[in-house]
């Protein structure tokens, strides 16, 4: 289940505000033109299913997305147990960092959350199966799929050089673990 839950970010123990259905959760992150959406395909992919059928899948949905911002590729991401140097990309994801460009995932399978920082609150933002998240450039945020993470996404990039990160050095993402099982 999604769930959006914001804190101040000096009170990691203070929840502001806790919600769960995507309308919500659109409509509270929406002031902050972050995108959150839900998608739906008249097939769902296997998780192991090639890149290309994934892709496919969800092409309709992509071609608009890709229309409304001008991006110019889409991939499919896997992150998992198999995952090459599993806890050094998790501990790159887990620090607070920006882009030149939005950051923008739909999930396919599986969990993570995206956690930003935008003037003094933190928007924790579990996405689940079906959700699509669009972060826009320069807001300060960090993603965690879990220590266990078993996530199929597909991510959309304007830059075709792909996923850049500028690092903020601020430690808050230590204070504020993201809540994936």
């Amino acid at each position: 289940m999604s769930r959006l839950t914001v804190y101040r970010d000096d009170a990691p123990d203070t929840i502001l505000l806790d919600v769960t259905t995507p309308g919500e959760i659109a409509e509270t992150l929406r002031p902050h033109n972050i995108r959150f959406d839900r998608w739906s395909a008249p097939v769902t992919p296997a998780p192991n299913a090639p890149a290309e059928e994934v892709l496919e899948a969800y092409r309709p949905y992509l071609d608009t997305l890709m229309g409304e911002t001008g991006a110019g590729s889409a991939d499919v991401v896997r992150i998992n147990a198999s995952t090459p140097n599993l806890p050094e990309l998790r501990k790159k994801f887990l620090s607070e960092h920006t882009h030149s460009e939005d950051e923008v995932r739909f999930f396919v399978h599986g969990q993570g959350a995206f956690v930003l920082h935008i003037r003094g609150r933190v928007y924790s933002v579990l996405c689940t199966q079906g959700d699509l998240i669009s972060v826009p450039a320069g807001v300060p945020h960090w993603f965690d799929a879990g220590p266990n993470p078993d996530v199929v996404a597909l991510r959309v990039f304007t830059d075709t050089t792909g996923w850049i990160a500028q690092y903020t050095g601020d430690d808050i993402a230590n204070r504020f673990p993201a809540e994936v099982p």
